[in-house]
């Protein structure tokens, strides 16, 4: 509740797609005075009934709130929104969350647009899936500008979970979301094609995932150890020098082409080890990749 008005505050939910409906949700479920719109009518039904606002266009429904959520497929999608003129006019001076997915370029070009259109802008990214909203599990990550991250705090909270301010270059969020989804698809890539051998070998997925769970559980020390050496540059290899690393990298690469599995994804993998080894680095650990990787 405000102290001027005694009304609940007020929040628009852009985007209706499985996530932006779980927004609206946890808004409604927090009291909030919800208002949403969807680019495909018909979508609300459901929410109207739990109380939502239904908008007519979108330019009506950020009308009616000082915080409008965003929450779309990618930056193409909400610049398709956000940037009509009807939308930009009835958004200046209110602030724009946007929760869509995309890279650190794309939010800081929608940042500078919001800029020069008078709108308050904080980028942000939801690491965890739909089921999370509205509960303690929920990760939100936001970047820009501080104080504005603060004035809204209160009302993003109704998401549940963690929220964390990451700073105020607005590309932060972004930058966070792509290489933590490196990681989860990388690794699940990675899995996906150890089932494959194991099929191939006669293990069922069932026998087989006890053990890749133990295989995941070192992973967070090694997470923490290969982030000390890449900040420091020390790229140890004391416990596992990377000439061993590119070895039960062949054997991978081997049994898996003896099988008929493409084993392209493990080739590259084992291409950089290789290249960091020719270069004169073989002692050092597997996270001297990085410096390769990036060209240095």
């Amino acid at each position: 509740m405000t102290a001027q008005t005694d009304q609940p505050a007020a929040v628009t939910v852009l985007g209706l797609g499985p996530m932006g409906r779980a927004l609206a949700v946890a808004f409604l479920d927090a009291g909030l005075r919800t208002t949403v719109w969807n680019r495909t009518p018909g979508r609300d039904i459901d929410l109207v009934a739990r109380g939502a606002v239904s908008a007519s266009s979108a330019a009506e429904a950020v009308a009616a709130s000082p915080l409008t959520v965003v929450c779309v497929v990618n930056y193409d999608a909400s610049d398709a929104v956000l940037r009509q003129d009807a939308v930009a006019a009835a958004l200046k001076g209110r602030t724009v969350a946007n929760l869509s997915a995309d890279i650190p370029e794309r939010a800081r070009d929608t940042a500078e647009w919001a800029d020069r259109h008078g709108v308050r802008y904080l980028d942000g990214a939801i690491m965890t899936p739909t089921t999370t909203i509205g509960t303690d599990d929920g990760v939100f990550l936001y970047s820009g500008p501080e104080e504005l991250y603060g004035e809204h705090r209160a009302v993003l909270a109704a998401l549940g979970g963690t929220h964390t301010h990451l700073g105020e270059d607005v590309g932060r969020a972004a930058a966070y979301d792509v290489a933590l989804l490196d990681v989860f698809w990388t690794a699940t890539a990675g899995f996906t094609h150890a089932l494959a051998m194991a099929r191939a070998e006669g293990i069922t997925g069932a026998e087989f995932a006890p053990f890749a769970q133990g295989i995941a559980a070192i992973l967070p020390e090694l997470f923490t150890e290969f982030a000390a050496d890449t900040d420091a540059g020390t790229y140890s290899g004391e416990l596992n020098p990377i000439t061993s690393s590119a070895s039960t990298m062949a054997h991978v690469v081997h049994a898996s082409e003896a099988h008929g599995i493409d084993a392209s994804l493990m080739r590259v993998i084992e291409g950089q080890a290789r290249r960091v080894i020719a270069r004169g680095h073989g002692t050092d650990g597997y996270s001297r990749v990085t410096e390769v990787i990036t060209g240095r």
